[in-house]
């Protein structure tokens, strides 16, 4: 056997073998592994088998079975696939007639990108947080370049988190009427930008108040303390002070009751003695009357202080108040109130004073018309009498 391996038939057998086998084994090692092809879905898909041009027939397999979609195969290889949809994604491998493997793809489908939808929210006066969504849904990962400017100005970077999709910028120029915000979305099939023109003034909207809390007052059944702090995001500076609005009404009413205050905390003059309370806060800028309200924050609920039931006592006066409690009146008037027994009695007396006037105005302007009648009439008279005389002069003889 030794003998019959080392003679010159055989060593020339083994060696045209080995040059015939050479260029299918150079295919599988450097073809193997190429990666991943992108394509656009409802549209045909073309997929070569390697770089080098094949004369020989080949067979394509898909995710390991010969079972392809909607496809044809062309004279040199390349296997075509028609009006694709997701089910054809997967890895595609292609055979020479011995079985062997000469190249393997990984197809993944999508669409390019649209453009975004954007938002932005500016909680303070010194940061902006855009956020988008798309408008084509890809199926693809993507990667997002966002910047910024105002009127007149350079573009900066707008920071991007990718996984939450939004860009923050920080101190941007509030005093610029109207700024621009950039998003460049990029995937493997293409990219796009959107553009997003962005009024800083109307959508400023504070975050809602925080810290809120509402107590009773002892010995007082028809009042309560509500105090709230700034909210944190808000800066904690003179130069940018807020308004808040409060609003109360017994469970279960359909009407708010609701007034404006700038300091915490506020006293609540006319709550419905022995019910549970709602009490809600929001907060705006106080100089920039183009900005939104926040929102409301979470609901609270309170009971006036219930003392022992006495039918011949009374609220506490003014002059029994003790010290260090708060004013009869809050700073701010009340919009809506539920049993407002201050503001009835004023609003009765104007009611009384506009009777008073309607009835003077009856009375005086039909006397008025009436003595105006009168000496018209009289007028009247003297003019015939005078007429009368003129003609009887003219009458008599000369």
């Amino acid at each position: 056997m030794p003998g019959l391996l080392s003679s010159p038939v055989c060593l020339t057998v083994i060696w045209f073998l080995s040059l015939s086998l050479h260029p299918s084994c150079a295919q599988i090692w450097t073809d193997e592994v190429s990666g991943v092809q992108y394509g656009h879905l409802e549209s045909n898909v073309t997929l070569a088998c390697g770089k080098s041009q094949i004369r020989t027939p080949v067979v394509w397999h898909l995710n390991h079975s010969s079972a392809l979609p909607w496809h044809k195969v062309t004279s040199n290889g390349t296997l075509v696939l028609l009006q694709v949809d997701h089910s054809a994604q997967g890895i595609y491998s292609c055979y020479d007639a011995r079985g062997l493997l000469l190249h393997s793809v990984k197809l993944r489908l999508g669409h390019s990108p649209g453009l975004l939808s954007v938002s932005c929210q500016v909680p303070n006066h010194t940061h902006v947080r855009c956020s988008w969504v798309e408008s084509v849904r890809t199926f693809l990962p993507a990667q997002y370049n966002a910047s910024f400017k105002g009127n007149s100005l350079e573009w900066r970077p707008c920071v991007v988190d990718v996984a939450r999709k939004h860009c923050d910028v920080d101190h941007p120029a509030f005093w610029q009427t109207s700024h621009t915000l950039r998003v460049t979305e990029t995937n493997a099939l293409g990219s796009l930008i959107t553009f997003h023109i962005v009024k800083l003034h109307k959508l400023l909207k504070p975050d809602p108040p925080e810290s809120v809390s509402v107590k009773e007052l002892e010995g007082y059944p028809k009042r309560l303390v509500v105090s709230w702090k700034f909210p944190s995001s808000w800066p904690q500076d003179d130069a940018f002070p807020l308004v808040f609005h409060i609003r109360y009404r017994p469970q279960g009413s359909m009407h708010w009751a609701e007034f404006y205050s700038e300091e915490s905390p506020v006293v609540v003059l006319d709550a419905l003695a022995g019910h549970l309370h709602q009490v809600q806060i929001q907060a705006r800028d106080e100089v920039d009357a183009e900005s939104q309200w926040s929102e409301w924050s979470p609901l609270l609920l309170m009971r006036p202080w219930e003392g022992q039931k006495d039918t011949t006592s009374t609220e506490p006066t003014e002059e029994n108040q003790p010290e260090g409690t708060f004013p009869e009146k809050p700073e701010t008037s009340t919009a809506k109130t539920h049993n407002p027994v201050i503001e009835g009695e004023g609003n009765l007396g104007l009611v009384i004073l506009l009777v008073l006037f309607s009835v003077v105005l009856l009375i005086t302007v039909p006397s008025l018309i009436y003595v105006v009648w009168v000496r018209q009439r009289r007028s009247d008279h003297v003019t015939k009498q005078e007429l009368t005389s003129m003609v009887k002069m003219k009458s008599m003889p000369i």
